[in-house]
């Protein structure tokens, strides 16, 4: 691999580009860097259920053990519960294995500082930049210099106490749970049914040959229509590392990250609980939120696409609520990362509370006309020089007016270049521009 560090860690495909010896190698840099003035550094690690993870997980440890660090493995567990645990555990730092919502033969490493946030890009930078060196000069320990691995099955429950302690009685509710085959399996059904609601899970088998498969936060259909066969109040679709929350309604509409984020901002600013009444939001979030900011009191302010961002944001300016379309989102109340076990308990309590089924509270945020096209391509270089793919944006946009929006950004985490167009133009239309653009797009970067 030539650039390890994406938006989200280092993902590639597993055993050709994320290889055991570069997980191997980066165990070591990491342990090095970020174990401090620790003869002992702590290392926690957890995986997802996909095929590679205890591959890479296996790799990651022997190279923490062998510059003396110590590692507790959590085996299958979420992303949101290895920076918790990071943090409470007092560990130096923590990795997930990991590639999110990515298909099966993709994996990643996600690395937590020992506060339990997301390294900075500095610090990625740094083990980056070692990783490229020629000569690996790190420390060698002998003997009973070497450290040691061992598996932690209990340190899970500290998780659950946590998610418990930011609930409420779930009394009432009949809900339906798309555990995606990955990391949720081994803790939802469990935690929603200790909190009284009644509990039907779908795609709960952990199966690495499944994560994400036609299921999860990536694709609902399956939840849609069990949502509404069984007469369910909501259904709740976590993906594969459970770090994002896609909600359906109880007529089997799909909720995303921006109708949730609208939802628990709007309870938030209504109870004075909204810090520095702002909700931080990406470029790819619908235009609706603004104007259902303005109607409410509180104000949206946007970054770049990625939930490290809207966290960087966050905590630069003190607010507490923040996330993305795509289903991560952020209460740094309560958490350091995307939680949708925690976003989904969040949810929950506004449905109890507000005794409104929840496509009333969804219907709350009026969306403008918006259209994403994900263009695979050959490369994501140099899109942004190329003289037709710019010039058709420049078309596009005079096209769409003053109120429409496109925005056009390579993928973070997979090869594809991401299409987004947003104005107040008949859905159709907007349909036709977006895949125009992402047709020339394809032909000149393949």
């Amino acid at each position: 691999m030539g650039k390890l560090f994406g938006t989200d860690g280092i993902r590639g495909v597993a055993n050709r580009e994320l290889t055991p010896e570069l997980a191997f190698r980066i165990g070591r840099i990491a342990a090095w860097m970020l174990g401090g003035k620790n003869e002992r550094p702590l290392f926690v690690i957890g995986r997802d259920t996909r095929l590679s993870g205890a591959m890479l997980e296996g790799s990651l440890t022997a190279g923490i053990n062998s510059v003396g660090g110590e590692v507790r493995l959590l085996g299958v567990i979420s992303t949101p519960a290895v920076a918790y645990l990071t943090r409470t555990l007092n560990a130096s730092a923590g990795v997930v294995i990991s590639a999110s919502h990515n298909p099966i033969e993709d994996n990643g490493l996600k690395i937590f500082y020992n506060t339990g946030f997301k390294l900075p890009d500095s610090l990625e930078e740094e083990i980056e930049n070692y990783y490229h060196r020629e000569k690996d000069d790190l420390p060698r320990p002998e003997g009973s210099g070497l450290g040691q691995a061992f598996r932690d099955g209990d340190a899970v429950q500290k998780y659950l106490d946590h998610l418990k302690s930011n609930s409420s009685s779930l009394e009432g509710l009949d809900l339906v749970v798309d555990c995606a085959h990955g990391a949720a399996c081994r803790v939802a059904g469990e935690l929603l049914q200790q909190l009284g609601a009644k509990v039907k899970i779908i795609h709960d088998e952990p199966d690495g040959s499944r994560i994400n498969v036609d299921c999860g936060a990536t694709n609902t259909a399956d939840l849609q229509r069990e949502v509404v066969n069984s007469g369910a109040s909501l259904g709740l679709a976590f993906d594969g590392d459970a770090d994002r929350l896609i909600a359906v309604d109880e007529k089997g509409n799909e909720v995303d990250g921006d109708a949730i984020m609208a939802i628990c901002a709007v309870d938030l600013a209504e109870k004075n609980l909204l810090k520095n009444n702002t909700l931080v939001a990406t470029v790819m979030s619908n235009g609706g939120l603004d104007i259902l900011a303005e109607k409410h009191g509180f104000k949206v302010i946007r970054t770049r696409v990625g939930d490290r961002y809207v966290l960087e944001k966050m905590v630069e300016g003190g607010y507490n609520l923040g996330g993305e379309q795509s289903g991560h989102i952020i209460f740094s109340d309560s958490a350091t990362t995307g939680d949708g076990l925690l976003t989904a308990l969040k949810l929950l309590k506004v449905v109890q509370e507000r005794r409104q089924p929840l496509s009333e509270l969804a219907s709350h945020l009026e969306r403008l006309p918006q259209v994403l096209v994900n263009q695979e391509v050959g490369t994501k270089e140099g899109w942004d020089k190329n003289k037709r793919i710019t010039e058709s944006i420049n078309e596009i946009e005079q096209q769409l007016g003053k109120e429409g929006r496109i925005l056009v950004r390579p993928s973070g985490t997979e090869a594809k270049i991401r299409v987004m167009l947003e104005a107040s133009l008949p859905e159709h239309k907007i349909k036709q521009y977006a895949q125009s653009l992402a047709d020339i797009i394809a032909e000149e970067q393949s």
